[in-house]
């Protein structure tokens, strides 16, 4: 089996690195590419803060740099490859007078809306309604559209540089039959001068005339409660800097930030993977998490809150009765054979999807 990636999962990565291979008796061999295949270099990589964007005045998605870079490339006929792994016009829509937040009355999350349609919809369970005119709390005219997404990015790319030519992916656009290789394939023929899209324009294309990338939002991915939260982000990053500048014609990319101190996004500018997995580990370490412990993740739903939450509770405290029974219950803090630590039950992040409650449980074991 050959596992490859220009940003290997931990994982995988520690597990190559380790003397012996892991205990299923295998051998992973580690075979590094310093060099791109073609021998073009990498791009040069700026991260721009967009706190001291919006302290200069400048209340725009588009950094000054990222929109004089687009600018030049239409100048010149080049191509740039635009990254926000948000699809949609806004992230949620709220009445400023009485905070009325629109959410879905299937799942525990904010609507989001879609200007092409004109509604607001449900990413999780596909849950669609009309866009309010009015708030339907109190009335007031006072709606508004919060945050960014892929539509909204379009729209604004067509204000600021009239007649610019925009091929949007995103599950929105890609949704039928040969879409995805339609688009790709129209922008390979120069038909567009921007490809913007979400996680789908990160990966794996290959364009000559794409010398520009820019990342609108870096940070969209840091907020999640996940601990490979950093790992994904960075991942993410990289692969998609790696657009730019693969012929003949150097490379650009622009990393717009408001946490741009964050060190995923600090080693990804620079390319630099071994660093990042340097520091990640180190707090995977400390906080006992993958690759230095196994994760198993129980989710249990129910239409029924309290039942729901009773058969967690039970759930949980059979399975640390048993694991006492056996012996492997431990301490994740002492270095044991067998430490095994049951976190839980507690809400999911999303509580509620398809109007059934979730809890979770969390065991963590390192054997």
């Amino acid at each position: 089996v050959i596992l490859g990636s220009a940003t290997p999962s931990l994982e995988s990565y520690h597990a190559a690195r380790s003397a012996g291979g892991d205990h299923r008796g295998f051998a992973p061999v580690l075979l590094e590419m310093k060099q791109r295949p073609s021998g073009s270099r990498l791009p040069g990589v700026q991260i721009v803060d967009m706190r001291e964007e919006l302290k200069e005045g400048n209340r725009s998605m588009f950094s000054r740099a990222l929109h004089r870079g687009i600018s030049a490339r239409l100048e010149r006929g080049e191509q740039t490859v635009l990254f926000l792994n948000r699809r949609g016009y806004s992230t949620f829509v709220m009445c400023r007078t009485c905070g009325y937040v629109a959410g879905c009355p299937e799942c525990d999350i904010s609507l989001t809306y879609h200007q092409k349609s004109n509604n607001l919809r449900c990413h999780y369970c596909g849950y669609a309604e009309a866009a309010p005119s009015v708030c339907p709390e109190c009335g007031s005219e006072h709606i508004r559209y919060f945050g960014t997404g892929t539509q909204r990015v379009e729209a604004e790319l067509a204000k600021l540089f009239p007649g610019i030519r925009v091929i949007r992916m995103d599950v929105d656009t890609t949704s039928e039959k040969g879409a995805h290789e339609r688009l790709l394939q129209a922008f390979r023929e120069k038909k567009g001068d921007v490809l913007l899209g979400t996680q789908m324009v990160a990966k794996g294309l290959d364009f000559p005339d794409v010398t520009l990338v820019g990342v609108i939002a870096a940070d969209t991915a840091l907020n999640f409660p996940d601990f490979r939260a950093a790992e994904k982000t960075f991942q993410l990053l990289t692969q998609v800097a790696g657009r730019a500048g693969r012929h003949q014609l150097p490379g650009e990319v622009f990393i717009q930030s408001y946490m741009p101190e964050h060190y995923s996004i600090v080693h990804a500018s620079g390319h630099d993977y071994l660093s990042f997995v340097r520091e990640e580990l180190g707090h995977r370490k400390a906080l006992h998490y993958p690759p230095y412990s196994r994760l198993i993740l129980v989710t249990l739903s129910h239409e029924k809150l309290p039942l729901l939450l009773r058969m967690a509770e039970n759930f949980a405290g059979d399975l640390r009765a048993k694991a006492q029974r056996l012996g492997w219950f431990g301490s994740l803090d002492r270095f044991t054979p067998a430490a095994l630590d049951i976190l839980g039950p507690v809400a999911s992040p999303i509580p509620r999807i398809k109007n059934r409650y979730r809890f979770q449980c969390m065991v963590k074991y390192r054997g």
